[in-house]
């Protein structure tokens, strides 16, 4: 699969979510305590993600 999100744990020890697209990196999630709660940050951008709207600053 060309795209996958990863749970890992930082150096602090805390859980954190990237998401990969042909193994690039496009961005990561603040830590977490528990990994529920990175679970629970996939979840959120697999349900609300789609609609998003799009800001451009530039």
């Amino acid at each position: 699969m060309a795209h996958t999100f990863e749970i890992y744990k930082d150096n602090a020890g805390e859980f954190r979510v990237r998401f990969k697209y042909n193994s690039e990196v496009m961005f990561s999630t603040q830590g977490y305590s528990q990994k529920s709660s990175a679970q629970n940050a996939i979840d959120s951008i697999k349900k609300n993600g789609p609609g998003a709207d799009v800001v451009d600053n530039s």
